[in-house]
């Protein structure tokens, strides 16, 4: 014997008594959505700043650099174009650090543990093999550019004057634990300083560029040297470098401290 099922009615014919039911029953469901996005707004609202950004927030940069380091390799490499194919002039965006005039005794500052700083001029860096990358330069505040910059690589610079590890011996990506963890850069006057991680700074197409577009790097593109780092968002290309150190705590960040992420890969 089949069981009845009662018909359904069209939604005219539909008792009041019903009608309330579903609209109460909808009125829950969107209070309860809207009383947990309330109350996570008050969660993040409410909790203490860390670099810049609400705790909560910076939990999952950091989640986000741990996920993008795990396919990360010094085998991948960027997309390269035609040096024909460059933006002539190169885009220029930000002033930090080098809005004072280059100064006139100008040398690169390599901190170095247990021994004195090393003092370098341009010829230095000069005199390792130059390299030229023409890449896609891409800011993070959503803009891009096919930009071709020259310099040495800095890992080449690193090899040659023996930095970054505890042993003092030149780097060697097969030793991890005798590299140290951070590469710190800053501009001669402070106003703007970056951290990078070890394998970042060891990639083959990171550069210290002294040459945009075959010719001498001018001042609003950060001379005499700057970093080129392709692997990075434009945030971490530090114009000028005044000082290189290396440290396994995470050196100081200029807009990781306005509350971007630290990592920035690409």
């Amino acid at each position: 014997m089949s069981q009845s099922t009662e018909p359904k009615l069209p939604e005219e014919n539909v008792p009041e008594s019903a009608m309330r039911r579903k609209t109460l029953i909808s009125f829950g469901v969107f209070a309860l959505a809207a009383a947990g996005s309330t109350g996570l707004y008050k969660y993040i609202a409410d909790s203490k700043n860390a670099l810049g950004v609400k705790r909560p927030l910076r939990l999952v940069l950091n989640e986000n650099e741990a996920v993008a380091r795990t396919y990360f390799s010094n085998n991948h490499l960027v997309p390269t174009f035609d040096p024909k194919q460059a933006a002539r002039p190169a885009r220029v965006n930000g002033y930090d650090g080098i809005k004072k005039p280059i100064p006139d005794d100008w040398q690169l500052q390599i901190d170095r543990p247990n021994a004195e700083p090393l003092m370098l001029s341009m010829d230095a860096i000069k005199a390792l093999p130059k390299h030229e990358i023409t890449y896609e330069f891409k800011c993070i505040e959503g803009w891009s550019q096919v930009q071709n910059w020259a310099g040495a690589r800095l890992s080449d610079f690193m090899a040659a004057y023996k930095l970054g590890t505890r042993s003092g011996n030149a780097p060697n990506p097969d030793q991890p634990d005798d590299l140290f963890k951070h590469v710190g850069m800053e501009t001669p006057d402070k106003g703007y300083y970056v951290g990078i991680d070890m394998a970042s700074a060891l990639h083959p197409q990171t550069l210290l560029a002294y040459e945009n577009n075959g010719e001498p790097i001018n001042a609003q593109h950060g001379a005499p040297v700057r970093l080129i780092i392709p692997v990075k968002y434009g945030v971490k290309n530090l114009k000028r470098i005044g000082r290189i150190f290396f440290a396994d705590e995470r050196p100081r960040d200029f807009w990781t401290e306005r509350g971007y992420d630290y990592y920035v890969g690409l």
